[in-house]
């Protein structure tokens, strides 16, 4: 393997590191939310500079090789197509930050207890947390094949959200004393659909790079 080689496998290795906090982060929002566990949702915030830490490293590197090596055609794809999957990591880890942020300083258990299932936060959790996962396999594998699947998802993602704002207007309109706690909780769900939209943006990045090589490989063997 080339040393330039070597760079850029490295940098992908530090991606995929920080691809696994964000998950993290996700999945134990997603605890902290349901289950109103301030704890978690403290140790959530707590991480996210380990986040921006990644970010901040992951940027430099990109630039580096960018400086160092000039790379041209699928790799400077793929260091490019990194270093945006990066920036949309820490997008979504500021998001599960926000998400944890909500579950500290609003008092509002009671409100989402009541209408978490109509409002089917667990699923939109789940479905986003599915899609990140799935977008690492994709990257991993360097296999396409899961972005329909995934960008289905996103879809699905939307769908919910849509129907939380009449659920929430709805239960406001009857509970009018809730409101305050029914545009927090409203502020979350929002959240979470632009996670989804986010992981749409990743696997878009991760067929931009994998497209490419795979074309060129196949012109290699004409």
């Amino acid at each position: 393997m080339k040393h330039t080689e070597r760079e850029l496998m490295a940098i992908k290795d530090e991606v995929s590191q920080m691809w696994r906090l964000v998950l993290s982060q996700l999945e134990k929002a997603k605890q902290a939310f349901l289950n109103n566990d301030i704890n978690l949702a403290r140790e959530i915030v707590s991480r996210e500079k380990r986040v921006d830490t990644f970010e901040l490293k992951i940027d430099s590197d990109c630039e580096n090789y960018i400086a160092l090596y000039n790379p041209v055609a699928v790799d400077l794809r793929l260091v490019l197509s990194l270093l945006r999957i990066c920036n949309t990591l820490e997008r979504i880890g500021d998001f599960a930050d926000g998400i944890a942020r909500h579950v500290v300083k609003e008092n509002c258990s009671s409100f989402t207890k009541e209408i978490t299932d109509e409002l089917m936060i667990e699923k939109m959790f789940d479905t986003v947390i599915l899609m990140l996962s799935d977008s690492y396999v994709a990257l991993d594998s360097e296999n396409t094949k899961l972005s329909g699947k995934i960008l289905a998802l996103d879809e699905l993602v939307d769908d919910i959200y849509r129907q939380s704002v009449k659920v929430i207007a709805n239960h406001i309109r009857q509970k009018p004393e809730e409101t305050e706690c029914g545009l927090n909780t409203m502020l979350v769900i929002r959240k979470i659909e632009r996670i989804g939209d986010h992981c749409s943006n990743i696997v878009e990045e991760i067929v931009f790079y994998i497209d490419a090589k795979v074309l060129k490989h196949s012109k290699n063997e004409e």
